[in-house]
């Protein structure tokens, strides 16, 4: 079983990865969009179209990937106080009652946004029409991801709730820990403390 939990795990970070790079797609074609506008003088319709269907691919694809790192934001004023065992309850209640009907609705709705798209050739109203379908397909796919990796939160839910502890996921880059970071180049609080009477010290002769 945390074979196929860290499978999905990996498969939602892979996506997450790929898409991320349409910032950087985004970035060099907001780049080049000044550099024509005010260095050619020949700006182009289509992109300001082009930079909100990236910017919406990468917010719609980035839910899998945020979810499978457990980094969605929530009230954990108390949350985190509680037992594991009451934090799986709390989380499959939710995962049950909201989180499910609301994923299942958005794949299906976008399902059928894409397929009527699809049907007329939709594109934008831009003077450089652009298709717009390719877009809409991103709601379905990104609903999809996020419903399989919601599968595998329930999944974890159940196992924390037989064995009273959470099931390991899948490491990947995390933000910067400053007490770890302290520990690790053995700073202490006194020698912090030390360096800004210093610093102080020399401002005050300044």
């Amino acid at each position: 079983m945390q074979s196929f939990l860290w499978g999905v795990d990996r498969f939602s970070t892979w996506i997450g990865k790929a898409f991320a790079w349409s910032v950087v797609a985004l970035t060099l074609l907001i780049a080049w969009e000044v550099f024509c506008r005010y260095a050619l003088n020949r700006p182009h319709a289509w992109v300001l179209d082009a930079q909100i269907m990236l910017y919406g691919t990468l917010f719609m694809t980035a839910g899998a990937y945020t979810l499978s790192k457990n980094g969605h934001v929530r009230g954990d004023v108390l949350y985190g106080f509680l037992q594991p065992r009451t934090q799986a309850v709390i989380d499959l209640t939710l995962y049950l009652v909201f989180f499910l009907p609301g994923v299942i609705a958005l794949t299906w709705a976008g399902w059928v946004y894409f397929k009527e798209s699809l049907g007329i050739n939709e594109q934008t109203f831009s003077a450089d029409a652009l298709p717009l379908y390719p877009f809409k397909f991103v709601i379905p796919l990104a609903g999809a991801l996020l419903l399989l990796q919601g599968v595998v939160e329930i999944i974890r839910c159940i196992l924390c709730l037989k064995t009273g502890v959470w099931a390991a996921r899948d490491g990947d880059v995390e933000e910067v820990d400053v007490e770890q970071l302290k520990a690790m180049v053995h700073v202490k609080e006194e020698d912090i403390a030390a360096l800004e009477r210093d610093l102080e010290r020399q401002g005050a002769r300044k």
